[in-house]
């Protein structure tokens, strides 16, 4: 069965800098989605990106595009979410998820990882 684990999250100031890695384990990323997921506090869980694994396809949120890249590493078996020009408001707990449908829609997804914090203060 596919396992997630997500690393990479911290702390950083406005304007900064981060790369998520989203490492899959227990079958190879081949034909997944694999969708990028925030939940910040009191808020409901939001999809910011997905990229298809075979054919290294994109699509991002409007809140987050020109400002986060997905891309993955097949030798790896891992995804990865370089996030730039972060904001205050991009502070949430961040998830990736795996399944066969372009979607931001969470229910769509069927393996999630554990999260990383995400942090953006000054």
């Amino acid at each position: 069965q596919l396992q997630l684990v997500e690393s990479g999250g911290g702390l950083v100031q406005p304007g900064g800098s981060l790369r998520l890695s989203c490492a899959a384990s227990g079958s190879t990323l081949d034909k997944q989605i694999i969708g990028w997921f925030r939940q910040a506090p009191g808020k409901e869980r939001e999809g910011v990106s997905w990229i298809s694994v075979s054919d290294g396809s994109t699509y991002y949120a409007d809140s987050v595009k020109g400002r986060f890249t997905a891309s993955k590493d097949n030798a790896r078996n891992a995804v990865y979410l370089q996030m730039s020009t972060l904001k205050p408001e991009d502070t949430a707990v961040y998830y990736c998820a795996a399944g066969f449908r372009m979607s931001l829609l969470d229910t769509m997804y069927i393996y999630w990882g554990q999260g990383t914090q995400v942090t953006v203060s000054s």
